[in-house]
This record gives C-alpha cells, sequence and structure tokens, in this order.
C-alpha cells in the first residue's frame, strides 16, 4: 500500500512538473542572443554573368589585399573585390567593384586577376579596371570550399540574411553553437573572429594570402594540397598538377625558387626548380596555432597566434635558419600579442599584431629583434610595404603610412570601413 501510494505521489509531482512553472528544473533558465544568418541563393549562371565591374562599394569587411602599379585590389570577405586607384596614397580613390560571391583570395599578373569562386577559380582581365571581363572559370578546384552551394550544387550562395533573435532555455540545453534548417546561429556568449600603372608585373601579395605567382605559374593551397597552375596563357589557365599536402594548411610564400607554405603545424618548404612539380625540401614543425610566413635568403619569419579555428595557445615570432633548406632550424623565438600579417623591407620587419597594432622592428641582428615603433591601430590583420609605404588592413579600414623617417612615420590616408 505504501508502494502504491508512493507512486501516486512521485505521478503527481512530475505532472505538476510540466504544467506549473515553479518546478526545480525551470528555476535553471538563461536568455540567449543569437544572430543566424539565411543564405541567399543564385543559380551558377546568374553568378557568373554578374562578375564584371560594378559601381564602387562601401568597405565593409576587408581581407586580404594585391597590390600592383597603381592599383590596390582589396577583397571584401565572401564578397567580391574593390578596385581602388593608388597613384596618389595620400588620396586614394575606390572606383570600382567586382562581384565574386565566396571571394577570399586572389593575384594579379600582368593584366590578369585570379581570384576564387568559393571552388572554382576565376580569370579577369583587368586591362581597363573599369570594365573588367571574365575569360574562364576553372570549375572545383578547391573542394575544402564546397559550402558555397546548394545541395545539389545548382545554386551559389550569393548572400546571408542576418537575423536577431533572443531565447530562453534551461540549463541543460544550453550551448554555443547550434544549425537548424540549415542556418546558422552563433551565441552572444562567443567571441568571433572579425577577421582583414608600371611597378612589377607580378604586383606585391601579402604574408595572408594562398595564392602565390612565380613565372608562368599560378599556385594555390587548399586546406591539405597544391593545386598548381599554369599561366602561360594568362587568361586561360589550365590546373596541371596537384599535390598532396599535410591538413590544415593555411598560407603559401614565393621566394626565388621556394615555396614556403604555413600551416596549423609547421612550415613546409618546397622546390620550384622543376615549376611543374614542386618537391618538398625541408620541414619546420611547431605547436598547433595558425602560421603566417615569410622568407629570404637565410631566414624565415613565422608568426604563430592562438586563434578559433587553430586550437594553440602560442602568440610569437619564430626566426628559422633556412641556410640548410633541407633541415630547418629555430634560431630564436620573440613574445607577441597576437601576430598575424607580416612584411619586411630590409632589417625592417613589420608585424601586425592584432589589438597592439602594427609594429616595426629592427631585424638586422635575427639573435636580437627590437621594437623600434607600434602604430596603435584597431585588429591589424595583413601589410605590404615597399619603398617606404606601408599599405596596412585592420579591422577599421584600409591605412596607408609613410616609413621612409622612422623618427616621423606619417599617416597618409585611410579607407573606413562601413559601420
Amino acid at each position: 500500500m505504501k508502494k502504491y501510494s508512493a507512486k501516486i505521489f512521485m505521478s503527481f509531482v512530475l505532472i505538476t512538473c510540466f504544467t506549473l512553472t515553479g518546478c526545480i528544473k525551470d528555476t535553471c533558465k538563461k536568455t540567449y542572443s543569437y544572430t543566424w544568418f539565411e543564405p541567399v541563393y543564385k543559380t551558377r549562371a546568374e553568378v557568373r554573368a554578374n562578375i564584371k565591374s560594378a559601381a564602387p562599394r562601401q568597405v565593409k569587411a576587408p581581407g586580404k589585399l594585391f597590390v600592383i602599379g597603381n592599383y590596390i585590389f582589396l577583397n571584401e570577405i565572401n564578397k567580391g573585390i574593390h578596385v581602388i586607384n593608388n597613384g596618389n596614397p595620400a588620396a586614394p580613390v575606390n572606383i570600382g567593384f567586382i562581384d565574386i560571391p565566396g571571394n577570399v583570395d586572389l593575384a594579379v599578373k600582368g593584366n590578369t586577376l585570379y581570384a576564387d569562386l568559393y571552388s572554382d577559380l576565376v580569370a579577369l582581365d583587368i586591362s581597363n579596371p573599369l570594365s573588367v571581363v571574365k575569360t574562364k572559370i576553372i570549375d572545383t578546384i578547391f573542394p575544402n570550399r564546397y559550402y558555397g552551394f546548394n545541395n545539389d550544387n545548382s545554386k551559389i550562395i550569393y548572400d546571408w540574411i542576418r537575423h536577431d533573435t533572443t531565447v530562453t532555455e534551461n540549463c541543460l540545453q544550453q550551448g554555443n553553437w547550434f544549425a537548424y534548417s540549415g542556418m546558422l546561429m552563433l551565441s552572444s556568449n562567443v567571441s568571433s573572429n572579425k577577421n582583414f600603372a608600371g611597378g612589377s608585373p607580378t604586383g606585391i601579395t601579402g604574408s595572408m594570402s594562398r595564392f602565390a605567382l612565380m613565372n608562368n605559374y599560378l599556385y594555390a593551397v587548399g586546406t591539405g594540397e597544391l593545386k598548381v597552375i599554369d599561366i602561360a596563357s594568362p587568361k586561360d589557365p589550365v590546373v596541371s598538377n596537384t599535390v598532396n599536402l599535410s591538413w590544415g594548411i593555411e598560407t603559401i610564400y614565393p621566394f626565388k625558387d621556394r615555396l614556403f607554405i604555413g600551416s596549423n603545424s609547421g612550415m613546409f618548404i618546397y622546390s620550384v626548380a622543376n615549376a611543374a612539380t614542386p618537391a618538398q625540401l625541408g620541414t619546420f614543425t611547431h605547436a598547433r596555432v595558425c602560421d603566417p610566413v615569410i622568407a629570404e635568403d637565410k631566414y624565415a619569419f613565422v608568426t604563430l597566434r592562438n586563434g578559433t579555428q587553430c586550437a594553440g595557445y602560442i602568440n610569437e615570432l619564430d626566426v628559422v635558419d633556412i641556410s640548410n633548406l633541407n633541415a630547418p632550424s629555430l634560431i630564436k623565438k620573440y613574445d607577441l600579442t597576437n601576430p598575424h600579417g607580416l612584411s619586411k623591407d630590409g632589417d625592417l620587419l613589420f608585424i601586425c599584431d592584432g589589438k597592439d597594432g602594427l609594429k616595426i622592428f629592427d631585424a638586422a641582428n635575427v639573435n636580437d629583434i627590437k621594437l623600434l615603433k607600434q602604430i596603435p591601430l584597431a585588429e591589424t590583420y595583413d601589410v605590404i610595404t615597399y619603398n617606404g609605404l606601408a599599405i596596412i588592413v585592420a579591422q577599421d579600414g584600409l591605412y596607408q603610412y609613410d616609413y621612409s623617417n622612422l623618427n616621423n612615420i606619417k599617416q597618409l590616408s585611410k579607407i573606413s570601413v562601413a559601420k
């Protein structure tokens, strides 16, 4: 009789908990604010037909950049490329926009610009930067970028509609990331990485690039492979080889007949003495962190940082001896805050150190690198330096500085990010 009474009592408690708001489980609740994005699709034909010059747009999410002659080509992350006339660095003019959904990388050789469109590669004739012409698209050469398409690959994500909402959950349901009906939602308690005529015929790229130009080849890295693309006929690129790499590849930097490939576990050195068949020489291994790299004759400079996709907790500059390309070795480490892109001009080493802005070092003695100047900028991402001019991508804009006189570094201009 007591067992029977106990069952009745427990049933009453359960029924009460499901019908009343005062139950113990309901006292543990938390409110979350979410931002989620709904994809907007267009057909492949619609997207490709729209890859052409358009009116200039405000910069909203600056990414990688490429400088050639009097022009800066600045990536708008996953949207396309801003065309900036930089004939006067003190007064750059945003003159146009090239609409390329899914674009994050770019490179220019002569009058041809190469850009990714999610998993595809696009070649554009930019003889007239205000009237670019699409010359070729190579399908699916970056398989890791598959997420830009719908289920049957017939449509491409062209844009996203932002939605903001607030929900209340009990403690057992709370979490950071949620996927629902193909839409992504980000909890407000997760930090997001917001993450940035004349001259050389191949221009200058930043250290965060996944594209590298050398002779008649474009080398492009995915997360686990190196694509060798023959551009002897610039407007008609042809994939000639694929080299399998380790996983977690991030950046590529060309120097002489070598490629320096940064990954989240190390730096790989490849010889392109035979340009069509890159051959691995040596490897420098480090802890699992994000890893941009630049190089010169005797040394490679590697910035290591923690990040959402990198998992590590190291923030430093590693100087690596590459005099023996088959056995690179660490010379010295230097602590930094959250280093990203870097550039070198003679003995001057420029490092984008996250919220600490741009730092300029004297690197004449790699065993005793010294900080000379620090320019306070918001979340610096990448930098290109040449002829006393530094072009910097930061969270709030594209900056240009004259550093020809280190005792009097001058800001020349800024193209602000739209708020």
